[in-house]
């Protein structure tokens, strides 16, 4: 058997990014719900069910708390990965691009989608925080608001649109580990997990 483990510092990214990505989408369906951004007042409102807040100033209230832990922790994340270069060993390289186009084996094609994912979760989240920033404080980052033309509509559906892309890239992100190394890999982004030595790759089951 192997023992699977991740260091701390990828299972509290992992933790945090969870909780905060549900309280964020949460209290924005609450807030959207108010002002569709599809449709204005008239248009179509998300189940009741999959807002948080209770009203909209809580929608707010929770969003605008969340939005600093998301922050906070994307930060950290990022600077840890550049410090230990953890960062190397799981987003893409140029060798992953060449294997995309010229190898044949599968199983380093799913490294390399595997990986290309991970970069545009990450690109995807920092886009949610940069059109954020510009709903949030418009007058202090007006230069957000101009890159959109000025339009705040415009504005309201790119803030909108990278919940739909983080869910689609989640579900991929896991359906990779779960090709990769099925339910024990998957465990192990939280809690050490056992598994057969020759069932995941030697690369995913080192301590990194």
């Amino acid at each position: 058997m192997l023992r699977l483990h991740q260091k701390t510092a990828v299972r509290v990214f992992h933790a945090l990014n969870l909780l905060s990505l549900w309280a964020l989408i949460g209290s924005g369906l609450q807030i959207y719900g108010a002002n569709p951004v599809f449709g204005g007042r008239q248009g179509l409102a998300p189940p009741i069910f999959l807002q948080l807040g209770g009203w909209l100033a809580g929608g707010r209230h929770l969003h605008f708390f969340f939005m600093w832990l998301f922050a906070l922790n994307l930060l950290w994340y990022g600077v840890y990965l550049i410090i230990s270069g953890h960062g190397r060993r799981r987003y893409p390289s140029p060798q992953d691009l060449k294997a995309l186009r010229l190898t044949t084996n599968p199983k380093r094609i799913t490294y390399a989608w595997h990986r290309l994912t991970l970069l545009m979760m990450i690109l995807t989240l920092l886009s949610s925080l940069y059109t954020g920033l510009g709903m949030y404080k418009p007058v202090q980052f007006d230069w957000i608001v101009e890159s959109f033309g000025n339009d705040w509509q415009a504005l309201r559906i790119a803030h909108f649109l990278p919940v739909v892309m983080i869910v689609i890239l989640a579900r991929n992100h896991i359906g990779y580990i779960f090709k990769i190394g099925d339910w024990p890999l998957l465990q192990s982004i939280f809690v050490d997990a056992d598994r057969q030595k020759d069932a995941v790759a030697p690369e995913l089951s080192k301590n990194e």
